[in-house]
């Protein structure tokens, strides 16, 4: 009996533990901490997205970016775990904003757009027969309440930071944040300590590493991807020195 109830909050998502945890939800969270790292840090100036991909085949369209979603002319973000899952999520987002601007007839807050997905996150965390999503989001963006970044996990918690990492480098991004990051910073410098803690997050740099960023400056409030061959000669000396320290 023992064993069948053990089996029980192991397998289903509405069963609590002995010790009150959900061990479906905190699986899917083990999904994201293995997935790639993303970065999102909010500034004075505008808000810095920033993720790593790895291709799987040179065969692989590398122009195409599937952990950066641009979510509003304001708001983007980048996602940790399962990019299926992300995917959905983002597109659900892109819907949210939609609906926001056409009832209220002005642009969506980066707040009101992450607490939806975490609405629906926290939603799939007590119905049988569905599982938790397998992704955590980091939103960000630049609205009439200033630059913002939200972070969205399985459980459907949704909490705001002035910086943040998810994904299999976050410690050690978050190390390098703490040690670093200063709200006063411009949009340029949040951009070279985004993808400095980046580097030096990953473990295995090869030919099928890459990187995409976006930010989103105060002075426009226009979401803007970096095109790739200025950012792969912003990361070539870096990636360099990590090599040779």
């Amino acid at each position: 009996m023992a064993l069948g109830i053990a089996g029980a909050y192991d397998r289903a998502i509405t069963v609590f533990s002995p010790q009150g945890r959900l061990y479906q939800v905190e699986y899917a969270l083990e999904t994201v901490r293995a997935g790639s790292t993303a970065i999102a840090i909010a500034c004075n100036e505008g808000c810095v997205l920033t993720v790593e991909e790895r291709m799987h085949t040179k065969l692989q369209n590398p122009a195409f970016s599937w952990k950066l979603f641009q979510i509003d002319e304001h708001i983007g973000a980048v996602a940790a775990g399962l990019n299926s899952d992300a995917r959905i999520l983002a597109d659900n987002a892109r819907i949210r904003a939609q609906v926001l601007r056409l009832s209220y007839d002005e642009e969506p807050t980066v707040e009101a757009v992450a607490r939806y997905i975490g609405d629906i996150m926290q939603m799939y965390t007590q119905h049988a027969g569905v599982r938790p999503f397998g992704t955590a989001i980091l939103f960000g963006g630049v609205d009439k309440t200033g630059v913002r970044v939200f972070y969205t996990e399985p459980s459907g918690m949704v909490l705001e930071y002035d910086a943040w990492a998810i994904g299999r480098g976050a410690e050690k991004v978050k190390d390098i944040l703490e040690a670093e990051y200063k709200r006063g910073l411009s949009l340029e410098e949040a951009i070279e300590l985004s993808l400095k803690a980046l580097v030096n997050s990953v473990e295995r740099l090869d030919e099928k590493w890459t990187a995409r960023l976006a930010t989103i400056p105060v002075s426009t409030r226009k979401y803007s991807m970096m095109p790739q061959e200025e950012l792969m000669k912003r990361l070539k000396p870096l990636i360099e020195a990590k090599e040779k320290g």
